[in-house]
This record gives structure tokens, C-alpha cells and sequence, in this order.
């Protein structure tokens, strides 16, 4: 047996880099069906292998995760999150998913359904029948305003919700694969290095702000959510974090990462599921009918307890996030040298999880590219292995969000499909890889009235 895994062939300087950049998605997709489990590729300094068995990926994730951390794969994403509990390890990550949990507890994630819902009929409010709207950016729009009420205290202006919009395309271009980044240092005043950096000190304007009004509220302020906590202090993300400052137990510097960190992925991951799902509604109308009449038996505005019996609704977005996951593939890297699948894996290479990869595989899932959501009935996926679908991770590391953005998601399906079906009126999807995993051109849809 050989001890190295199977891989593509690269070329000299680049490796499989300029495969990998010219579309990761179709580069992760062939490589998991011509090389199977584990597949060794070059895309940088750092060796890295493509775990693609949802075994291999349970064990990184769950059975044996103190094993592995997030590695450091570019400067520029320390830059933007910092410390943040997206990225930070160790005895930092452990404090700060402690510090915040109480902010995410499933009690208090159902208070805040009003909240969602006043935030999506607002926006609905806005439309008129006729209308052609891009729904990704009324979705990111809609989504920022959630997360910033639901985990900030407070509310976000129209001109800060702009403000963060049309800083995020520079910031996702910073992160896109390209063969050619790794050999130019961050601290290079190229184009794209300039773009960033102003990007990114206008989004900390905006949690500038945010931060001024909420200093000094952390104990009076009414939370987002009631009485659900049944705390007598707001029990919101900034509000905690607000008063472990003040107690010398989180510096301005934590805070500005935990900020940031909850502004940019607090409300992408969600807008881009939103996206996809009233996508495919409109690619498989039979489906959304079954969505629409399910929704119908709601009787006035949506609730968090009238989504959670709305089982289609759930299969739905469960097959949306398995064809189109919005984060499409995870890092780690083995704190000491491990043997997956029968190879040994270095110390500190790069082990890649493309959910993108296992999601669409023909080993876990009859017809893989066809979009079906009654393949998630209990039935049909008995047998199927658990991690051959992990759109929020796994472990104790996975996305401390998960039940805010399904609730979010499903109440605003609820919100919007109670009014209008939406018609996808343009180009076939293309996508592109950054962060995460955004469509390549803008995404209109025709608003019409039901």
C-alpha cells in the first residue's frame, strides 16, 4: 500500500492551485470521485489532504477534535476576525463559547421570533407586486438587521446596513482562491490589499456606533428577546460581552472580534441559505406549492412554535444546505502526525472537509445533483452515515448559530411565502468561491402576488 494518498497531478511553482482557483467547486467534485477518501493536493506551501468519507470527517470533528485546530491559513482573515470565536483556540475559545452561550440558549433563540418576523414584514412590506428584486441582497439586507437587533441590543440604520453591504464584495474578494496570493505578502499595497483594508475599517465605523450607544446599557437595556431568559439583564451577545469588559474580563480588542465576527457571519451564512432555497422553490414549483400550502395553515403571522411543525419547510431547507451549503468546505490541521485511512498525515498540514464534496457524492446519496427533499424523510435517511451532511460542522466546534439561523430562515420563508412567490429571472447559477459560497452574478427574482 502506498503511503502517500492518491491526487491530482500539479505543475511546477503552483501545484493543483490554478485547478483549485478556476472552480473549486468542480476541482472538489472530481477529486472526490476519482480518488475517493483521502486525496493529496498542493495548493500552497503546506501539504493538504481532502478528507471526503463522512467517518474521516466525524472522527477530525467529534470523536477525536482536541486533536486538531483551526489553522492559520492567511493573515488577512486575522486581520478581519481577529481572536473571534470563529478562529480563536485554546483556553480562548473555550472562555468565550462559555461567555456566550446564554446568548444562543435555545429558549432564548424562540423569544426572538418576534423579532424576526417584525424585521421580515418590514422588508415585505416594502415590495410591490411586479417587482424585481435581487434576492440575495434583500435577503443579506434583511439578515444583518436580525442579527444586530437579536445579538446587539439594538437596531442598524439603512445607511449602515448600505455601508456593510458594499463593503463585503472587497472583503470577499480578498478571499477567493488564487494560485498567485500565496506568493504576495499581505503588507503589499496592491489594489486588492488597499480595497480590503479600507473595507474593513469601514465595517469597524459601523460596530464604532454600535458599541458608543450600547456602553453603558449592558444592564437596563430590555432584551431582543422578552422575558424568554427570564434574566432580569439583557441576555443579547453585546450585552454579556459589554459586562465582562466592564469587569476586566474582555478586552476592546476581544470585543471588536467577537463583533465583527458575529456581524459578518452571523447573517452571510443565513441570506446566502435564503437565497439558494427560493432558487430551487422557483426551479421546482411543484415543490413550493407543497411549501405554500403548508405555510397557509399557519393563522396570522408565523411564530418560532408554528415553524417548528412545518416539516416540509424543514426537509427543504435541509436539501437546500445540502446542495448549495453556503460554507462549502472546512479546515484543520493534526496537532501531531495522525493515520486516516490507512496514511499518515503530517503535523500542522492542512486537512481539507469539503462539504461541498461529500454533500453531492453518489456514495452517500441516490441522485446526488437532483433536488429532493423528501430524500430527508426518517425513512430515507436511516442508513446514511452521519456526517455525510454537516452544512453547521460538528463537534464542539460547531456553528454556535445553528438554531438562530434555521428559526431565522424558516419564519422568514413563512413571512414572505404567506404574500408573494418568487420567480428566479435570471442567468443559469454560476458560483464562486470565497469565505463562503456566493452566486457569481446578481440573483433577480419577480415578485408575484399569491
Amino acid at each position: 500500500m502506498s503511503t502517500t494518498p492518491p491526487g491530482p497531478k500539479g505543475v511546477p511553482v503552483f501545484g493543483n492551485g490554478r485547478q483549485y482557483a478556476r472552480d473549486p467547486f468542480e476541482f472538489i467534485a472530481a477529486c472526490e470521485a476519482a480518488y475517493g477518501d483521502v486525496v493529496h493536493l498542493e495548493l500552497g506551501p503546506r501539504e493538504t489532504y481532502m478528507l471526503t468519507n463522512p467517518r474521516d470527517v466525524e472522527r477530525v470533528l467529534v470523536s477525536e477534535w482536541a486533536k486538531f485546530r483551526k489553522p492559520d491559513l492567511d493573515d488577512a482573515i486575522d486581520d478581519l476576525l481577529g481572536d473571534g470565536l470563529l478562529l480563536s483556540e485554546g483556553e480562548t475559545w473555550q472562555h468565550q463559547r462559555e461567555l456566550a452561550n446564554p446568548a444562543f440558549h435555545a429558549r432564548r433563540i424562540a423569544g426572538l421570533g418576534e423579532v424576526m418576523v417584525g424585521h421580515a414584514a418590514d422588508t415585505v412590506a416594502d415590495w410591490n407586486a411586479g417587482d424585481r428584486i435581487d434576492v440575495q441582497l434583500e435577503m443579506a439586507r434583511l439578515t444583518v438587521k436580525i442579527i444586530v437587533s437579536a445579538m446587539f441590543g439594538t437596531d442598524i440604520t439603512d445607511e449602515q446596513v448600505r455601508r456593510v453591504q458594499e463593503n463585503l464584495e472587497p472583503l470577499g474578494q480578498r478571499f477567493e482562491p488564487s494560485p498567485i496570493r500565496a506568493v504576495v505578502p499581505d503588507w503589499a499595497p496592491t489594489a486588492e490589499n488597499r480595497k480590503f483594508d479600507a473595507a474593513v475599517a469601514a465595517l469597524e465605523e459601523v460596530l464604532d456606533d454600535i458599541l458608543a450607544r450600547r456602553r453603558g446599557t449592558a444592564h437596563d437595556q430590555p432584551d431582543p428577546a422578552g422575558d424568554a431568559t427570564g434574566r432580569d439583564v439583557p441576555m443579547d451577545l453585546l450585552s454579556i460581552l459589554l459586562r465582562a469588559n466592564e469587569r476586566g474580563d474582555q478586552s476592546d480588542r476581544q470585543l471588536r472580534d467577537e463583533l465583527m465576527t458575529m456581524l459578518l457571519a452571523g447573517h452571510d451564512t443565513t441570506a446566502l441559505t435564503l437565497t439558494y432555497t427560493y432558487y430551487l422553490l422557483s426551479e421546482h414549483p411543484q415543490v413550493r406549492e407543497r411549501v405554500h400550502a403548508e405555510i397557509d395553515e399557519i393563522d396570522g403571522r408565523p411564530t418560532a412554535t408554528d415553524v417548528r411543525g412545518l416539516d416540509y419547510l424543514d426537509r427543504v431547507l435541509s436539501e437546500a444546505m445540502r446542495l448549495y451549503p453556503p460554507v462549502y468546505t472546512v479546515f484543520r490541521e493534526p496537532k501531531t502526525d495522525v493515520r486516516i485511512a490507512g496514511y499518515r498525515i503530517p503535523a500542522d498540514s492542512i486537512l481539507m472537509l469539503p462539504q461541498w464534496g461529500v454533500h453531492r457524492s453518489e456514495r452517500w446519496y441516490d441522485d446526488p445533483l437532483t433536488f429532493d427533499p423528501d430524500r430527508w424523510e426518517p425513512a430515507r435517511r436511516a442508513d446514511r452515515p452521519r456526517f455525510a451532511y454537516f452544512p453547521f460542522g460538528g463537534g464542539p466546534r460547531h456553528c454556535i448559530g445553528k438554531q438562530l439561523s434555521l428559526l431565522e430562515a424558516k419564519l422568514i420563508l413563512a413571512t414572505v411565502g404567506s404574500e408573494y412567490t418568487l420567480e428566479y429571472e435570471g442567468p443559469t447559477l454560476d458560483l464562486r468561491g470565497s469565505l463562503t459560497m456566493h452566486p457569481d452574478h446578481p440573483m433577480p427574482m419577480r415578485l408575484r402576488e399569491r
